[in-house]
């Protein structure tokens, strides 16, 4: 197969795939910078303006075939597989074997298994694992002491350690690649050999660096999820805003949404949503695709490490003066402000400073990557000659020479980087002007990750949005938009089913919305909405809008209700008529007060406030309605070291010296690979083990109101805290992170109730008031609050309206207990956030 075999191919999936109205991303890779391939909308970057070059695969001295990789809509992606199967046959098309290694988890866990150490050993053993890519247990032991104290006190656990570093990096398993797949003009038998898949799949026994050495065509199908979030935000956005709305069409030179970039606003902005990122875009304040394509390329260890990010983003800010080592490159420099930023510059220097051909450069280009020192060396005297041939000083071809080879370790594809800025720039423009649509669309591809969905929604609520419960009228399988707010999908609750979702949106659709739990129970098939979707659905609120009993009072007569929708149904079936549904909807009126008699149905009082959050967390993972540390925001912020969010943001170049992150008030401990920090928040999930000496120790998960994180406690720690971990109260745990871990895990050192600490903390109470909305009756609610928590901290009122503010203190007969609960008492009657504590006998600024 040649060039053009290849790219017809290419073209013709992505042209059937857009034809199928399937997302397809802008194709990326060495054959990305071909005018052809734009031509052939392979990919819709235009490679002039953005000087992607020719040469990287149109080269004489090339033997492998060009690369593209195309970026589908990861739901959909299978169906183009599928496509090019069906076109070329069976027999001609397969994907790619990838073998899994035993990484360092992975290897203690086996070995682990091969001695019979309980389960609940191996998984505490694992998880001492820093996870960071590439993590090695050489590198896990040096950073991680406790290996070695478990080690020290344990043979058994001491042979596995050992054995587990031997067997480490040995192939385990064989799976299927994520893109790779490979085209024949022949039976693929008759160039390799074939394993079946665990779901069917054709799969060839060769790696992809085989495939290509024995001269097989690898073409790349990924599956991207941001391409998913896009499909759904544009769907939303046709329905509720624009009916002829293409991503494809937005304005590229849009001010605002470089601005909106610039402020750090990419929380779900593919690409730029990490805390580095955010940080980098306020730094450069992009103005242009070019910019967000530096920032891609920059935002990675090498050029970090090495200064550039510095220098780009001090030119960028007119704190320096862009510098070229020649003049004659500054064209070629021009756009990354005289840094070295692509892999394209180092091969358009040669071709400058040197006279190199665009293919020998790219030859260059690739002995620079893999660093051959014969290669390097030989082609250090091409250049140095072919320099002063040229004219350019000697001395300064060498040195710009030497800093090319240094750069080609990070040096970064440019239709890699224009391709995810673009996908970036096009996700930032759907969260400034569609924000809900946007974020409807991006929590819908995280359904199951609890940890990005509480995150999504704290973001969300800064855009004005709010998260509604499930409703039966109005949730679908995903995330849905309704007036500008986003309603929760019932695909996340847990027991309900597509099938039972499908059923509810078919019956709804069809005859109108439900009008209660008795009319939708006589109206959907029981069978496939069944009971236990049914339950779910009442515990986090999918009948709250339509039905005017409390949830408590639904669960209590769920059953006798259910079955009796079930006879609905059957006499329906038979054709028979029942004396309910005679004068049409049997729940209406009368007719529905006769019914709950017959039934029996009797209202009861609702869950309390905690209870009902406790069901929402348990079935969908987070808390929609409210939260349980809602009351407890203030002294979350005023005592932690920083949010849980950002402790996961903590890394070891932030992290470099003294002093507070994030607005924490963290310490680093003498192993610099560690901080120590305070973090607030609620236990869940704990769960309790028994160490091989007979210890007890658990793995609990803290959360607080921005996210979770993982909190191992040790035997010493679990043993003297016992009670407090037992608790669902807020509590404040003193301890470390490891910064070379990604996730990070908690380790606790000391566990307090949060309330006990307020309390020896909090100095005064200052409660805001809105004058215009205060009435005689909740200042009356507000003294008898005020009696009956009495204590000994002072308390002032700040009183608001539009002409300015008055501060009022409270005198000795009103000093007050803060506690919990009294702060939940005074937001009924004044709002949430309206109080605020002050501590270390420092009075709040108003």
């Amino acid at each position: 197969m040649g060039f053009s075999g290849y790219f017809l191919i290419v073209a013709d999936f992505i042209q059937w795939a857009k034809d199928k109205k399937i997302s397809v991303g802008p194709g990326r890779g060495s054959g990305a910078g071909s005018i052809v391939a734009y031509a052939l909308s392979i990919t819709n970057i235009n490679p002039i303006p953005f000087s992607l070059l020719f040469e990287r695969f149109i080269n004489p001295e090339r033997i492998s075939m060009p690369d593209f990789d195309v970026d589908f809509c990861q739901q959909r992606r299978g169906e183009v597989i599928d496509y090019v199967t069906e076109k070329y046959g069976k027999e001609r098309v397969g994907q790619i074997v990838t073998f899994g290694k035993l990484q360092a988890k992975a290897a203690i866990r086996d070995v682990s298994r091969v001695f019979s150490l309980p389960y609940s050993e191996a998984d505490m053993l694992s998880k001492l694992v820093p996870e960071e890519l590439g993590i090695t247990l050489d590198k896990a032991l040096e950073v991680e002491p406790k290996f070695k104290e478990l080690m020290d006190s344990d043979p058994k656990i001491k042979q596995i350690i050992e054995i587990s570093q031997k067997v480490e990096g040995l192939n385990r398993h064989a799976s299927i690649h994520a893109a790779g797949v490979i085209i024949t003009s022949e039976p693929l038998v008759d160039y390799c050999p074939l394993l079946l898949g665990a779901k069917g799949e054709q799969v060839i026994q060769f790696d992809k660096n085989f495939s290509e050495l024995i001269g097989l065509v690898k073409f790349d199908f990924l599956g991207l999820k941001t391409l998913t979030v896009i499909e759904y935000a544009s769907e939303f956005i046709r329905k509720n805003h624009l009916a002829t709305f293409d991503i494809e069409e937005i304005d590229l030179e849009d001010e605002k949404v470089y601005k909106f970039i610039g402020n750090g606003e990419t929380v779900g902005v593919f690409q730029l949503e990490s805390s580095g990122m955010i940080d980098l875009c306020k730094r450069i304040k992009p103005d242009s695709l070019d910019d967000i394509t530096a920032i891609n390329a920059l935002y990675r260890p090498g050029p970090m490490e090495s200064g550039m990010v510095d220098d780009f983003v001090d030119i960028k800010n007119g704190k320096k003066e862009p510098t070229f080592p020649f003049p004659d490159l500054e064209p070629v420099l021009k756009d990354t402000l005289g840094v070295i930023v692509y892999q394209e510059q180092v091969m358009n220097i040669a071709r400058i400073v040197a006279g190199y051909s665009l293919g020998q450069a790219d030859m260059l280009r690739r002995a620079m990557g893999k660093k051959k020192v014969s290669e390097m060396e030989r082609h250090k005297e091409i250049f140095r000659k072919g320099a002063t041939e040229k004219g350019f000083n000697e001395n300064g071809a060498i040195e710009l020479f030497e800093k090319m080879a240094n750069f080609a370790a990070y040096g970064f594809n440019k239709s890699h980087a224009v391709a995810y800025a673009l996908i970036a720039y096009q996700t930032a423009y759907l969260k400034y002007y569609y924000p809900a649509c946007f974020f409807a669309g991006l929590l819908s591809t995280e359904l199951n990750n609890t940890d990005k969905v509480t995150a999504y929604i704290n973001d969300l609520k800064n855009y004005e949005i709010k998260i509604l419960p499930p409703d039966v009228n109005e949730s679908l399988w995903l995330f849905n938009v309704v007036d500008e707010n986003i309603r929760f999908a019932m695909g996340a609750v847990k027991n309900v089913g597509e099938a039972a979702v499908q059923e509810i949106k078919r019956e709804r659709e069809e005859k109108g919305p439900f009008k209660g739990f008795i009319d939708f129970c006589e109206r959907c098939d029981l069978r496939i909405v069944n009971k236990r979707a049914v339950e779910s659905l009442i515990k986090v609120g999918g009948f709250d809008q339509c039905e005017k009993m409390n949830r408590q009072s639904l669960l209590k007569c769920m059953e006798k209700v259910m079955s009796h929708g079930g006879k609905i149904s059957e006499e329906k079936e038979l054709g028979q008529v029942s004396l309910f549904s005679m004068g049409g909807a049997s729940s209406e009126g009368e007719d529905l007060l006769d019914i709950k008699k017959m039934l029996d149905i009797e209202e009861i009082e609702e869950f309390d406030e905690k209870e009902k959050l406790a069901l929402e967390f348990q079935l969908m993972g987070i808390y929609v309605s409210g939260h349980p540390l809602d009351r407890y925001a203030e002294s979350l912020k005023e005592f932690s070291s920083m949010s849980l969010a950002q402790v996961q943001d903590l890394s070891m170049e932030k992290s470099s010296g003294q002093g507070n992150y994030n607005g924490g008030n963290g310490r680093f401990s003498k192993d610099r690979n560690r901080k120590e920090l305070s973090l607030g928040g609620v236990l869940t999930s704990s769960r309790n083990i028994m160490t091989k000496k007979g210890d007890k120790m658990c793995f609990a998960l803290l959360e607080d109101l921005s996210g979770t994180i993982e909190c191992i406690v040790f035997p010493k720690v679990f043993s003297e805290y016992e009670d407090i971990l037992k608790t669902e109260d807020p509590v404040l745990i003193e301890g470390y992170v490891n910064l070379e871990e990604t996730p990070k895990k908690f380790f606790p050192q000391k566990i307090e109730f949060l309330e006990d600490h307020s309390e020896e903390r909090v100095s005064g109470v200052a409660v805001n008031m809105q004058l215009e909305d205060i009435s005689n009756e909740d200042l009356l609610r507000f003294k008898d609050i005020m009696m009956s928590f009495k204590g000994d901290i002072p308390v002032q009122l700040i009183f608001k309206n539009q002409e300015g503010k008055m501060r009022m203190f409270l005198g000795q007969e009103f000093l007050v207990r803060p506690s919990s609960k009294w702060v939940g008492k005074v937001h009924d009657i004044f709002g949430e956030n309206c109080v605020r504590f002050i501590t270390n006998n420092k009075m709040e600024e108003t």
